[in-house]
């Protein structure tokens, strides 16, 4: 099987597809992938975390990675739980939030063999890397 990668621009989901975005524990959704997600996917202005609509949230405003880390891990359980769900994963803290690939997509190693879990192509050569 080919793997996929989640499109740079998402502009449209299918029935079963989930927006996967990096947002702040506030819940506001002003820029970046967040607006996005607020505007065409469903993401509820003041949730910050978690599933809403077509979307789901991981917040990555509030420290470094380690802070990161436990909402992955939440959201990798979500997907598992979740199979009949197909996961789009955005470059979550690498734009507003002004981390790296090399920074965040370890974060989602456990994710890269899922397979309703579909990752940026920057996370997916990254843990790639430390796979080998």
């Amino acid at each position: 099987m080919e793997r996929k990668y989640t499109p740079e621009l998402i502009t449209e989901l299918a029935e079963n597809q989930i927006f996967v975005f990096g947002s702040n524990l506030a819940g506001m959704h002003a820029g970046g992938a967040a607006r996005v997600a607020h505007r065409q996917f469903g993401a509820i202005w003041g949730q910050g975390v978690g599933l809403q609509g077509s979307s789901y949230a991981i917040p990555t405003m509030q420290g470094g990675v380690e802070t990161i880390a436990p909402y992955v891990d939440e959201f990798i359980a979500f997907a598992q739980e979740n199979s009949h769900l197909q996961f789009l994963v955005t470059r979550i803290g690498c734009g507003i939030a002004g981390f790296i690939d090399d920074e965040i997509a370890p974060l989602f190693t456990k994710a890269y063999h899922l397979d309703n879990v579909i990752l940026p192509i920057e996370f997916a050569r990254c843990i790639e890397k430390k796979l080998k």
